[in-house]
Formats: C-alpha cells, sequence, structure tokens
C-alpha cells in the first residue's frame, strides 16, 4: 500500500509539469504574437523612378498597411455588390408596381366606360317608366332617397366628391338611390298588372275553342238564315274547325247555370260569370261539366258537334250582359287590344 509520501510526490510532479507546459505554451504563444507582429511591421520599400531625369520616390509600406488596404478594398467591393443586388431588386419592384399600376388604370378606365353605358340606359329607363306611369295616371313619388325632381336629371349634375373618392362612386351612389324609390312604382304597376289580369279571368275574353283553332263562319248581327234564306239577326258566332270532337272552353270563370238540349241549340251549357256575365256554348257533341259546378277561365266544358238545328260541326258561342246579348268577337279581342297598347 503507497504511503502518503508517494500520493504528494506524485501529485507534486503532476503541478510542476502543467506548470511547465503552461509556460512553454505562453511562450510559445508571446513568440507567434511577435513573429505575427514583426510581419505585419514588416516595411517594404516601394521604388518610383521617373522616366525622366526627375527625382526617385521611394514608398515605404508595412504589411499591416497593405492587409488594411486590401480588407478596405475587400469591404468596399462586398458593398458595391450588396448594393447593386439591392438596387437591382428594388428596380424589379418598381417595374412590377408600375405594371400594376398600368393594369388598376386600365380596370379603373374600363369602369368608367361602364358607369357611363349604366347612366345611358339608366336615362332610357327612366323616360320608359315615367311614360308607363303618365299612362296609366300615376305620379313618381321619390320616397326621399333622390333629389326633388323624383328622376335621373340629378345624376348628371353631381358635385365634386370629397377628396380621396372617385367621382363614379358618387354616380352609381345616386343610381342605387334612384332605383331603390323607382321599386314602389314598378310594385304598383305590378299589382295593376295582377288586378287587370284577374279581371280579364272574369270576364269572356278568349277564344272558346282550346288551342285557337277554328275560324268564324257566321258572325254577330245580321245574317241570312241558312235554312230559310231570310235575314236575321244572329245573337252569337259560330266557329268551325270542320270536324266534331274538338275541345270547348270557359271563356271565363264562372258557374254552369244550365246544361240542356233543344231542337234549336242542341247540347248547350251556359255558365254565370262575375260582373252580370253568361255565355252560352251551343251544339255540342256532349258536355263534360254539370250544374251548379265552377269552371275557371280555359278549362274544357264540352267538345264541338252538330247537335240541333246545324248546317256541320261548329260551335255558337254567345255573351250576355243581363238581359242583353253583346258581340262575342269584340270580347275575344280584349287581350290583343291590350297588348297592342302595352306596345
Amino acid at each position: 500500500m503507497a504511503s502518503i509520501h508517494d500520493y504528494k510526490r506524485l501529485e507534486n510532479n503532476i503541478v510542476h509539469k502543467v506548470k511547465n507546459g503552461a509556460i512553454i505554451a505562453a511562450k510559445g504563444l508571446v513568440s507567434v504574437l511577435k513573429a505575427i507582429g514583426n510581419f505585419l511591421t514588416r516595411r517594404y520599400t516601394v521604388v518610383l523612378v521617373p522616366h525622366s531625369e526627375r527625382k526617385v520616390y521611394n514608398l515605404h509600406i508595412s504589411v499591416l498597411s497593405m492587409c488594411s488596404f486590401f480588407l478596405v478594398l475587400a469591404g468596399m467591393l462586398m458593398a458595391s455588390f450588396w448594393y447593386g443586388a439591392s438596387s437591382n431588386n428594388a428596380r424589379h419592384t418598381l417595374v412590377s408596381t408600375d405594371s400594376r399600376l398600368k393594369d388598376v388604370q386600365a380596370s379603373l378606365d374600363q369602369l368608367r366606360n361602364e358607369v357611363e353605358l349604366l347612366l345611358k340606359e339608366s336615362r332610357r329607363f327612366e323616360t320608359a317608366l315615367s311614360g308607363v306611369l303618365s299612362a296609366l295616371g300615376t305620379e313618381y313619388q321619390d320616397g326621399g332617397n333622390s333629389s326633388d325632381s323624383g328622376d335621373l336629371s340629378y345624376l348628371f349634375d353631381i358635385r365634386e366628391p370629397s377628396e380621396g373618392r372617385l367621382y363614379e362612386v358618387d354616380k352609381i351612389r345616386h343610381l342605387s338611390s334612384y332605383l331603390a324609390s323607382a321599386t314602389v312604382p314598378i310594385q304598383q304597376i305590378g299589382a295593376m298588372l295582377d288586378s287587370q289580369i284577374a279581371l280579364l279571368t272574369e270576364i269572356p275574353s278568349i277564344w272558346p275553342v282550346k288551342g285557337g283553332v277554328g275560324r268564324i263562319s257566321f258572325f254577330f248581327g245580321q245574317n241570312e238564315n241558312p235554312f230559310t234564306g231570310m235575314y236575321y239577326i244572329h245573337k252569337g258566332i259560330d266557329i268551325s274547325t270542320f270536324r266534331s270532337g274538338d275541345p270547348v272552353v270557359t271563356t271565363a270563370d264562372g258557374q254552369v247555370v244550365t246544361v240542356d238540349y233543344t231542337d234549336d241549340f242542341g247540347n248547350y251549357i251556359v255558365v254565370k260569370h262575375k260582373h252580370g256575365y253568361y255565355t252560352r256554348y251551343a251544339h255540342l257533341l256532349y258536355s263534360g261539366v254539370r250544374i251548379g259546378q265552377h269552371v275557371q277561365q280555359g278549362e274544357v266544358i264540352g267538345y264541338i258537334g252538330s247537335t240541333g238545328l246545324s248546317t256541320g260541326p261548329h260551335l255558337h258561342y254567345e255573351v250576355h250582359i243581363g238581359s242583353d246579348v253583346v258581340d262575342p268577337y269584340k270580347y275575344i279581342n280584349i287581350r290583343s287590344s291590350i297588348a297592342k297598347q302595352g306596345r
């Protein structure tokens, strides 16, 4: 077993070796630093000899000065390269931004053109709406959403918009306000048309043969009796399709009050309508309704035949107002007359 003195001796040896190693390393580092210092402080003489007989110039340069010069030169080159790259990126960015600005300007120009077209169509709309309202006897009310004039004239006298707002934006805003206020008279027109359509379904106003087929072979009024050859008052119109079995429709909403047969009318139907109207459909092959049945305009109620006093298949059609007999042809033309007035 080693004694304490042996361990102490070993410890002293280790400390001594470490100390010597540190001294040697420090001396080596000092020597390296001195060598570097000597190298950097080493001076070189550059002799500039002119071709003439002038004085020779001696330029003394140390290694440290040359290293500093090359470091500064390298820094300047790197800074120049970085600046060039940054400038190139900035130029590309400016080119891209300029292209986008041109696209935006083109879009704005197109928007302005579309706004002008929209305003042009708005003038036509305003003129047409005013004409329709005038024809219907209705005055336009702006509802407080637009100018006092109640039309589009204020759109073309808009004041200069505030800074930061497009002129076209104000025009579109005013146009939107006008169109919003114009919905009221348009709704009124729709309500009037609905009521008119409802009225047309309550009075005899359509062709009594389904599909509009056939032609009038005998008109209302004075005609020559085909059986006696004498003139008489024909109280309806005769519609011929030159065949039996074509469907007959009721010309207005109503209620069937008569389904009967007589020697002169043959099989016939009478329908009672609102406002005191009655219609008769005679010489039917057979009927398809019963007394008391409610029928709608355009509903099939029977079929063309040649029953009763008849020279061939046809429909005898009458329109009565109370106890008076009127010309059915005038009522058949009601819808076409309204359509012509609308155009």
